[in-house]
């Protein structure tokens, strides 16, 4: 069930006050379990609306795996669209002709399952939702060099999936950005979580490359990090960055550092510092 729809079951069911179809439950009695057959969306659902208790019907003899599947089935042609993946996986674990025949699928059902591809990823089988965002010019810079900053880091291309636990904590703190800011644009609320994010770079480094506790890396000395993550800011103003400037420029003619690494002047400026 999509996102959008699932919401709508949700906002119905606490409307209602009660499911008003009742879901399918097997009493495994020698398993100690209840087993939703039909109505899994409802049932949670109606927990995600806050009821206590729903109505449902119990079947209380014992169900082979077969009749299980085959009362799914016959139960279960979700409000919409069937998920074709859910129900060739189903379908196919029935190897009795009988029970095929009970769980109703129709010849176009049928012909729809041979063309399902269970490695595909698709919106058939996921639970997914598509987020678009649209920046005015003067914010898409900031918020590309931010991202791009992020591809660098998981070494993937522009689309990425995450799970859904990501997905609420990015709804979550756009909320949080809307109500401090009374700010009603997506992209604008996007916006300031990204400034919070640039404000706090240096905390990046802590348990990725750099141990707070004995100031030493870890892992390879040799890998390359971000220098934002040492001086916490991509950015300087012009007079302190044309005295760095001229100092690298002089050790770079002097030959102390070479001119393709000129961030080794931060190293020595630095460690000639630490010794005093």
């Amino acid at each position: 069930m999509r996102k959008e729809t699932y919401d709508r079951l949700v906002a119905n069911v606490r409307r209602d006050g009660a499911l008003t179809s009742t879901p399918l439950v097997w009493n495994d009695e020698p398993g100690g379990r209840m087993v939703v057959l039909s109505g899994n969306h409802r049932i949670m659902a109606a927990r995600d609306a806050g009821l206590d208790l729903v109505d449902v019907i119990v079947v209380d003899q014992p169900l082979t795996r077969a009749r299980q599947v085959a009362l799914q089935l016959s139960h279960n042609a979700i409000e919409g669209e069937d998920d074709p993946a859910t129900l060739k996986q189903l379908y196919e674990e029935l190897d009795d002709v009988d029970w095929r025949a009970y769980s109703g699928l129709d010849d176009k059902q049928l012909d729809l399952l041979a063309q399902v591809d269970l490695e595909g990823l698709s919106e058939a089988n996921l639970d997914f939702a598509t987020v678009q965002l649209v920046f005015l010019p003067h914010e898409l810079e900031a918020a590309r060099t931010s991202l791009d900053e992020a591809r660098k880091l998981v070494q993937a291309d522009a689309r990425w999936l995450a799970g859904y636990g990501n997905y609420e904590t990015t709804l979550d703190a756009l909320a949080t950005a809307h109500g401090a800011h009374n700010v009603g644009n997506v992209a604008t609320a996007l916006g300031l979580i990204l400034a919070v994010f640039e404000r706090h770079l240096g905390e990046l480094r802590d348990g990725v490359w750099f141990d707070p506790d004995t100031e030493e890396p870890l892992g390879a000395a040799s890998r390359l990090v971000p220098i934002e993550t040492v001086i916490e800011t991509r950015s300087m103003p012009a007079d302190a960055a044309t005295v760095l400037t001229r100092a690298v420029n002089k050790l770079v003619a002097s030959g102390e550092i070479p001119a393709d690494q000129r961030w080794r002047a931060l190293e020595l400026l630095a460690a000639d510092y630490l010794a005093g």
